[in-house]
């Protein structure tokens, strides 16, 4: 396995060959990229984190009060039924 110290220093040795112009242009272009990256995150239409977990709570407890009203509704209309009696025709024999 290599060392990480060697990985580091060779990193160092490399870093300062690279002229200091060029060094500097990589820095604008990274700081350019980064300007333009914030830019067009800023123009889509996103949400932080945690506005998305509230508004994932919040959903949540609708859809409890929506399954909570089924069940009330199913029961009323369960006691309606035994109510609303079919009527039944009359029998032939009183006839």
């Amino acid at each position: 396995m290599i060392d990480p110290k060697k990985i580091e220093d060779l990193a160092k040795q490399i870093g300062a060959v690279i002229p200091a112009k060029v060094r500097q242009a990589a820095d604008d272009i990274e700081s350019k990229i980064k300007i333009v990256l914030q830019q067009k995150l800023a123009d889509l239409d996103v949400i932080s984190r945690e506005e998305f977990d509230v508004q994932r709570q919040v959903l949540a407890r609708t859809r409890e009060k929506v399954d909570a009203l089924e069940q009330q509704l199913h029961a009323l209309l369960a006691a309606q039924q035994p109510l609303k009696q079919p009527s039944t025709p009359p029998s032939s024999d009183q006839e």
